[in-house]
């Protein structure tokens, strides 16, 4: 049974940084989609970054507009691992970050089926 366990999250100041992890266990990951998703008390679960693996090559596929340029997903497969590294951090980024992870198809990703646990960011002003 697959199962993700996302780390890293905390406190920070006001444009400071944190690399989130996640990390896949189970069985070893070659070709999937994943991701990164966000929510805050009182908003709805918000889509951060995206991306997959298929033929041994890590493509991004969307980031949101409210990250893009300060977020980077990456990956280290042999780990089976996910990171999110989130750098010149907001107020506004505050919420509970998980990782997500669903089937590949030929040209598109199935649902996202297996979620973490969380882990919270909180970021000062």
């Amino acid at each position: 049974k697959l199962q993700l366990m996302e780390s890293g999250g905390g406190s920070v100041q006001a444009g400071g940084s944190l690399r989130l992890s996640c990390v896949a266990s189970g069985y070893t990951i070659r070709r999937y989609c994943m991701g990164w998703f966000r929510q805050a008390p009182g908003k709805e679960r918000e889509a951060v970054a995206s991306a997959f693996r298929a033929k041994e090559v890590f493509n991004t596929t969307h980031y949101a507009d409210s990250v893009r340029g300060r977020f980077t997903i990456s990956h280290d497969n042999a780990k089976n691992t996910l990171f999110l590294q989130m750098d010149s951090l907001k107020p506004e980024d505050t919420a509970m970050y998980f990782c997500a992870h669903g089937p590949l198809g030929q040209s598109k990703c199935g649902d996202l089926n297996v979620w973490g646990q969380g882990t919270q960011v909180t970021v000062s002003s």
